[in-house]
């Protein structure tokens, strides 16, 4: 019983992300460029996000890669491939981040590339132990793309 409980929380730990998505609200220990960046692009004013995420210039941040691309993606009109680039820098510094995984799937559904965005919820999937949000709202895009077709 003990083992089990120890190996549940393992589990739990192992699986809790410490990266930023997008519409994720930051805790006040976050750096203020990412708080202002992420109320932005929940009021979807992604201009400003696009402006408050360049003026921080934190191009070493895996959240603020993924964050630009995620403004660039849905400005209008977007960005596809700053987005891209963005994503890229993201997944670089940080292959397991799941926003970025996430995002750089619904890119490529946008750009009818089928294989790329499934291969985005495959690294998803070995990322995330027991699903999480990111894996099943990728999961969902890709089904509803599909039945477009």
């Amino acid at each position: 019983m003990i083992r089990m409980k120890y190996l549940i929380t393992i589990l739990f730990v192992a699986n809790a992300s410490f990266s930023y998505a997008a519409d994720t609200t930051s805790s006040s220990s976050g750096p203020a460029w990412l708080t202002e960046a992420q109320n932005e692009i929940k009021e979807k004013n992604y201009d400003s996000a696009v402006k408050t995420l360049l003026a921080a210039n934190e191009p070493n941040s895996a959240d603020w890669n993924n964050l630009l691309g995620f403004a660039q993606r849905k400005k209008s009109p977007p960005d596809l491939n700053a987005a891209e680039r963005y994503y890229q820098a993201a997944l670089k510094i940080d292959p397991k981040h799941k926003g970025a995984l996430e995002y750089y799937g619904e890119l490529f559904l946008m750009k009818n590339n089928l294989p790329g965005a499934e291969q985005m919820l495959a690294r998803l999937d070995k990322v995330c132990f027991f699903s999480c949000e990111e894996y099943r709202d990728l999961k969902e895009e890709i089904a509803k793309y599909k039945a477009k077709k």
